[in-house]
């Protein structure tokens, strides 16, 4: 019988190594992260990390600043824990992200990094970042875009022009783990998003060798809509079910 739940989230994230590839869903708000996965992450302590996302994430510190300042139009929730936290504890050495620092007059841990060269950075933008996760996941080993022409994006790739209009060779990204977060999920591993979760996390499902789901529910088998589920079981090796209370970061779980 296939049941690809898993116990915790510290047994889902057991066998990652130094050194590996993580991709991270989430767009920018607390219900799109795989907040406790990335605790686990965290608690595991591996180093050298490249991670793939959206933002290189606020951090401990910073998100209570965000929580406080954009209170009087959105609740952040006490365990959001975004790839910040893996930053600022010295764990990541290299980001392919979109958005690595923040708008606000604030530095991001992976902006300090930056800034002091501790971590690397490979700027994109968010179709290119997409596309070149679909890529992985669809065994396309390259393609051409048009997107990032001219500006510091261009640095090292190569160049080619269509139909009068240059364009850019961008290479798949293969991950070594996709983290991503879902509403609900059945013990086969077909996943349902609510809201703006289904930005990046559907698309880095199938892009990893392991694709770890952190749910707020699992339902029996056939109690999902088909129609509504947006990743099929093929994409997910492991499903995780968030705790019904908040937990702090550092606690098993």
């Amino acid at each position: 019988m296939i049941n690809k739940i898993v116990g915790s989230f510290d047994e889902a994230v057991a066998d990652m190594v130094d050194g590996a590839t993580v991709m991270i869903g989430g767009f920018g708000g607390p219900a799109e992260c795989p907040s406790y996965l990335i605790a686990a992450v965290a608690r595991k302590e591996v180093k050298d990390l490249t991670i793939v996302g959206n933002t290189g994430g606020f951090g401990v510190n910073l998100l209570a600043v965000l929580r406080e300042r954009m209170a009087v139009i959105l609740e952040i929730a006490e365990d959001w824990y975004d790839p910040g936290l893996l930053v600022g504890r010295g764990q990541v050495k290299k980001g392919i992200l979109c958005f690595p620092a923040a708008p606000a007059r604030v530095l991001t841990p992976f902006e300090q990094g930056v800034v002091q060269g501790q971590v690397e950075l490979e700027l994109l933008g968010q179709g290119t970042l997409c596309e070149r996760m679909r890529a992985g996941r669809g065994g396309i080993a390259a393609f051409y875009t048009p997107v990032g022409v001219g500006t510091v994006v261009e640095e090292g790739k190569e160049v080619r022009e269509f139909n009068g209009r240059k364009h850019l060779l961008e290479h798949a990204i293969k991950g070594d783990f996709s983290l991503i977060r879902a509403h609900k999920a059945d013990r086969y591993g077909n996943l349902v998003y609510r809201g703006t979760a289904r930005t990046f996390n559907p698309v880095m499902a199938g892009a990893s060798t392991v694709t770890v789901a952190e749910v707020d529910e699992v339902v029996e088998p056939g109690e999902l809509d088909p129609e509504c589920v947006v990743t099929p079981s093929v994409y997910v090796q492991r499903v995780v079910v968030r705790p019904k209370e908040l937990r702090p970061w550092d606690e098993a779980t």
